[in-house]
């Protein structure tokens, strides 16, 4: 039997196994997903050297920049990315070969697309700098909408700190997508640092979280009246995506 499976560190809030087992089942595939919940990419070759049915891989938080460095190929969009959030594995005389993909870019881009070309001209602002939000960004450039990020660290002058973010950002870039996992389950009753009040009807508010579904950032801006999107459409339309490139 092979096996596909999930890559990350702390990983109680993940739909990815529920999403793939019912998948399977459905379309009498004999396949199991596992989840590799692992607390260092030390531990990650070792893995996949000693579970020779692995077929295909996931990649979470907060690896998906980091295990980079452990792939034999990377493909053009996620090197533009830096981020890999699939893996392909294949057999190379008696070794594995790693190759790594990004189909957070096609869940994002799908999800996103109808909304701005909806509001021609409009701005963004993007929550975290991690993995995630390098996808993000790669697709707002493709579709030319103007970002800056927001970090806790910011490190040049597209990242802007939290505590920097006032009405007139807020008035000026009425998209705004959180990428972190503030407000994930099981610390659900969090929510990124920005001036909530200045959200209006005007705005789009996308949380790439899908548990909870309605995460208090989605609450905030649906008390306001803005258009709010979760990130389940996007996880299942990034899964197909993964299932395809490892059907290869």
């Amino acid at each position: 039997m092979e096996t596909y499976g999930l890559i990350g560190k702390n990983l109680t809030h993940t739909y990815s196994p529920s999403y793939f087992g019912e998948k399977f089942s459905k379309e009498k595939i004999n396949a199991n997903y596992r989840v590799f919940d692992i607390s260092d990419l030390s531990e990650f070759r070792g893995l996949i050297d000693g579970n020779l049915n692995i077929r295909g891989l996931n990649v979470t938080i907060p690896y998906k920049k980091s295990i980079c460095d452990f792939i034999d190929e990377i493909d053009p969009i996620a090197e533009l990315t830096g981020s890999v959030n699939t893996i392909r594995i294949e057999k190379n005389q008696e070794q594995n070969l790693l190759k790594g993909f990004n189909t957070d870019v096609i869940g994002f881009e799908e999800t996103i697309y109808s909304e701005i070309k909806k509001r021609a001209g409009i701005k963004a602002m993007i929550l975290g700098t991690g993995g995630s939000s390098n996808s993000v960004a790669y697709v707002l450039r493709k579709l030319d909408v103007d970002y800056f990020f927001v970090s806790r660290n910011p490190r040049n002058n597209k990242e802007y700190a939290y505590n920097q973010i006032g009405s007139d950002h807020m008035a000026n870039n009425q998209l705004i997508i959180n990428t972190t996992p503030v407000g994930m389950f099981p610390n659900d009753h969090e929510c990124p640092n920005i001036p909530y009040e200045n959200i209006t009807s005007s705005h789009i508010l996308y949380d790439l979280i899908y548990n909870p579904k309605k995460t208090i950032f989605i609450k905030k801006g649906l008390e306001r009246g803005a258009k709010c999107i979760n990130g389940q459409r996007m996880l299942e339309i990034q899964a197909e995506a993964s299932w395809k490139i490892w059907q290869k």
